[in-house]
């Protein structure tokens, strides 16, 4: 396909979990012409769910892990693969399904484009400051540390929608992070080498002392437990035992109020810290399971915000449904809530790629 064609592109969107491979197909003007949410592992699931659609022109897939080689989509070749397989280890829940789903699709659908595009390239863009960590130089030469962000097509198509100069997005999902977008370009965010620093979560941590972590190494638990605690039984879980953020809404006690409280403190100093990095803000964006229906937490977080401009308009928030103004009319900075749509960035990429 060459320039001047993108538009004609019907895009098969894949985003392969460790529970599900969610199909979308995308037509021409991005319309939704069909999805399937399917079980992983079953080869006839997938054969049946592809004979069912229209033949897409190319496949996108959302890959969560690119490391510091990969800073836009890329064909999927065999090298390609084997490079993201290297990279498992940096996101062992979810770079083992991707490159599943690769092969997968790709067996499937051996003539049509496959393209990978990754939740890390959007913020290749962070300047030196924002991405390194303040590690000895052997360190991050011999280990490649830095600061790689993620929900990158999330936060991509978040500030984009926003249409403004400067603009926080916050994607609260069961992970959560911040980005601050300057004209389009990310120049911070909060998770960094890892999805496990940054904001509190729904069983992730978020950024805790590197110190605490060496006291619990040297005080009875080995690697394994802490990673347990801090990936799959801290956050919002850890704090009040329940992950979810509609059913810890619905509770009226103190372990849940704590839980909220934590939450939404650590959220409002991130995007303190994000308006901070932009030297100001015009938008705030919330998008993701939690910042598209959690009403209260949205007003929780803009209470305290006003010195950046934030101001709430409680019954456009309470009404928000998809794509919303929720602040009032007269603020400074405009609050938005908008609908995650990762797939309609992958096919954006996708065709971007495909009209070179």
């Amino acid at each position: 396909m060459g320039r001047g064609t993108n538009h004609l592109v019907r895009v098969l969107v894949v985003n392969a979990g460790s529970s599900s491979l969610k199909l979308r197909l995308l037509g021409p003007g991005d319309e939704l012409e069909a999805e399937r949410d399917l079980p992983p592992d079953e080869r006839e699931a997938l054969d049946a769910a592809l004979a069912e659609l229209p033949a897409p022109d190319a496949v996108g897939h959302r890959v969560v892990h690119g490391g510091a080689r990969f800073r836009e989509a890329v064909l999927v070749d065999d090298g390609v693969a084997a490079a993201l397989e290297e990279l498992t280890d940096l996101a062992p829940l979810h770079q083992p399904a991707t490159l599943a789903g690769i092969a997968a699709i790709g067996r499937t659908l051996p003539a049509v484009p496959a393209v990978a595009c990754f939740d890390t390239a959007f913020h290749a863009t962070l300047p030196a400051a924002a991405a390194t960590y303040a590690l000895p130089r052997a360190w991050r030469q011999r280990f490649g540390l830095r600061r790689f962000g993620f929900h990158g097509l999330s936060h991509a198509y978040a500030s984009r929608r926003a249409a403004a100069a400067r603009v926080v997005s916050c994607h609260l999902g069961a992970g959560a992070s911040l980005a601050a977008v300057r004209d389009g370009a990310c120049v911070d965010t909060t998770m960094g080498f890892t999805p496990m620093e940054g904001l509190v979560m729904a069983t992730r941590s978020g950024s805790v002392d590197p110190g605490l972590v060496l006291w619990l190494l040297r005080h009875g638990l080995d690697v394994d437990a802490v990673e347990q605690g801090l990936d799959r039984d801290g956050g919002l879980k850890g704090l009040s035992g329940e992950a979810d953020m509609r059913a810890l809404l619905a509770r009226d006690d103190a372990d849940a109020e704590l839980a909220l409280d934590v939450y939404v403190h650590r959220l409002r100093a991130g995007i303190a810290a994000m308006a901070a990095a932009l030297g100001g803000l015009d938008a705030l964006v919330f998008t993701g399971g939690v910042g598209e229906h959690a009403p209260e937490i949205r007003a929780r977080t803009a209470d305290g915000l006003e010195f950046l401009g934030v101001a709430l308009d409680l019954g456009a928030n309470a009404a928000a449904t998809a794509d919303a103004e929720i602040g009032a009319p007269a603020a400074p900075a405009r609050m938005l809530v908008v609908t995650a749509r990762e797939d309609l960035e992958v096919a954006r990429q996708v065709r971007a790629l495909l009209a070179r």
